[in-house]
C-alpha cells in the first residue's frame, strides 16, 4: 500500500476511534462522582395578570443567568402562571424582557425559560412540596431531589404583606415555609442553601429563622415596607415601543444585573448584598439566617461548574490530525 494512502486510512482510522470514545464519553458526562457538590435551584413567579408583568420576566431572567452559569436544566425547578408571554396586551407576543432597550430589539428572557408548573399548579402547596422533594403528579413532576452535599438557591418574586408571601390563588404563611425550612434541614437535603425573596414586607418572611439552619437569605425589604418595580413608563420601551407595564422589580433587577457583571461570579454573597443594598433606593435590603458561609462566591449557588465536559480535549486531537 502507498505510504500517503497508508496515512490517510491510519488518520481515519484514528478519527473513528476518538469519536466513539468521544461518544462514549458525552454519554458519561452527566455521571457524577459519589458525593459531589452539585447546586440546584428554585425559581417561583407567585403572581399573574399582564399588570404583573415584572415578576415573570425576573424570575425568567433568573432561569436564563443559571442557564449560561452551567446549571443543569434537570436541576431548576420553575414555577410561573405563564400567562404574559402571550397575553393580549403583549406588544411583542412569545417574548418577555426585564430590561429596557429604547433603540433596540432587547433580551428577550422567555426564550428558552422552561416552565415546570403553570396556571392552576402554580399554588403555596405545589412550592412547599418541591422544597419538600415530594412525588408530584401534575406538570413537570420535577421535585427537588437535593442531597447534604448540594447546595440549593430559590428565588421568590411577586407580592407581600406581614407574614405572608402571594400566590396566584391564595398566600404562603411565614410558619409555614419555616416549617418547611426546617423539615429540609432535619431531613439533610442540602448542604447549603440561599433564599433571594421579592416581596413588600418581604423581611417579615425570616425574622425568626435561625442562625444554625445553613440557611442564607436576603429579602427586597424589610418587615414594614414596601418593595418597588422598575423600569416602568416611561422606561419599558423595547426597540421603541413601551411595553405597558413594569419590567422588573428593582431589588431582583439589581441583583440578576449585579450576577451578570460579576466577573467569574467570583463576587461573595456579601458583596453582592452590599452592592443590591447600596443599589436599592425604594427600600432597604435585609439579610437574615446563616451568615457564617456569607464569603461563598455566589457561584455556589447561582451557577454550577461541577458538570467538565471530558470530551473537549478530545476533540483537538481531530483538529491536530485534520
Amino acid at each position: 500500500m502507498p505510504i500517503k494512502l497508508y496515512k490517510i486510512k491510519m488518520k481515519f482510522l484514528i478519527t473513528l476511534a476518538l469519536i466513539s470514545l468521544i461518544a462514549v464519553t458525552s454519554a458519561a458526562v452527566f455521571r457524577l462522582p459519589p458525593n459531589a457538590e452539585v447546586h440546584w435551584a428554585v425559581l417561583v413567579a407567585g403572581s399573574n395578570g399582564f399588570w404583573n408583568y415584572r415578576h415573570q420576566s425576573d424570575i425568567c431572567h433568573s432561569y436564563q443567568i443559571l442557564i449560561n452559569n452551567g446549571m443543569h436544566p434537570d436541576r431548576i425547578i420553575t414555577l410561573a402562571y405563564d400567562d404574559i408571554a402571550n397575553n393580549s396586551q403583549n406588544p411583542f407576543p412569545g417574548q418577555i424582557f426585564n430590561k429596557p432597550d429604547p433603540k433596540g430589539k432587547g433580551n428577550d428572557v422567555y426564550k428558552g425559560c422552561n416552565i415546570d408548573y403553570k396556571g392552576k399548579d402554580v399554588t403555596p402547596q405545589t412550592f412547599l412540596d418541591v422544597l419538600n422533594g415530594k412525588a408530584i403528579s401534575y406538570g413537570s413532576k420535577k421535585t427537588l431531589k437535593s442531597t447534604s452535599s448540594d447546595n440549593v438557591f430559590v428565588y421568590f418574586s411577586d407580592h407581600g404583606a406581614p407574614g405572608l408571601i402571594a400566590f396566584p390563588n391564595g398566600e404562603l404563611y411565614a410558619d409555614d415555609l419555616s416549617n418547611t425550612l426546617n423539615n429540609m434541614h432535619s431531613k439533610k437535603t442540602y448542604k447549603k442553601l440561599v433564599f433571594y425573596l421579592e416581596a413588600c414586607e418581604s423581611g417579615s418572611m425570616f425574622e425568626k429563622l435561625p442562625t444554625n439552619l445553613g440557611i442564607y437569605t436576603t429579602t427586597a425589604a424589610n418587615p414594614n415596607e414596601s418593595s418597588w418595580a422598575t423600569y416602568c413608563s416611561p422606561d419599558d420601551k423595547i426597540d421603541g415601543k413601551s411595553v405597558g407595564s413594569c419590567l422588573g422589580d428593582e431589588y431582583s433587577v439589581n441583583f440578576l444585573e449585579d450576577t451578570e457583571k460579576s466577573v467569574g461570579l467570583k463576587e461573595t454573597l456579601t458583596a453582592q448584598f452590599t452592592a443590591v443594598k447600596a443599589l436599592t433606593k425604594e427600600s432597604h435590603v435585609m439579610q437574615y439566617g446563616d451568615l457564617s458561609f456569607a464569603t461563598d462566591p455566589i457561584s455556589s449557588f447561582e451557577a454550577d461548574t461541577s458538570e467538565v465536559r471530558a470530551p473537549i480535549k478530545l476533540v483537538s486531537y481531530l483538529l491536530i490530525l485534520g
